[in-house]
């Protein structure tokens, strides 16, 4: 089965771009199956991440907050498991 965890912050007004290089430096070790990295309006940026696992799979590595420098609230995360398209 595999996981995806979600991972969005707002970046501190006028920091949007800041954000987004920090988010995409970031090492996950090990590294996931896949990673998408994304931007929207209002300096949103969304990270995607691919596991091999379960949904409950424990201690799968996640981007950490960073930081109110950069942040202007906490990081939302979300956890999601692939299930079977029926198409």
């Amino acid at each position: 089965m595999t996981v995806a965890l979600m991972w969005e912050a707002r970046a501190v007004a006028g920091k949007g771009d800041e954000l987004l290089a920090w988010a995409t430096r970031q090492p996950l070790d090990p590294a996931p199956l896949r990673r998408e990295t994304f931007r929207a309006p209002e300096d949103r940026v969304l990270v995607i991440t691919w596991w091999d696992g379960a949904y409950d799979t424990p201690d799968l590595p996640e981007l950490p907050e960073p930081g109110e420098d950069l942040a202007r609230r906490a990081v939302h995360r979300w956890r999601f498991e692939a299930v079977k398209d029926e198409n």
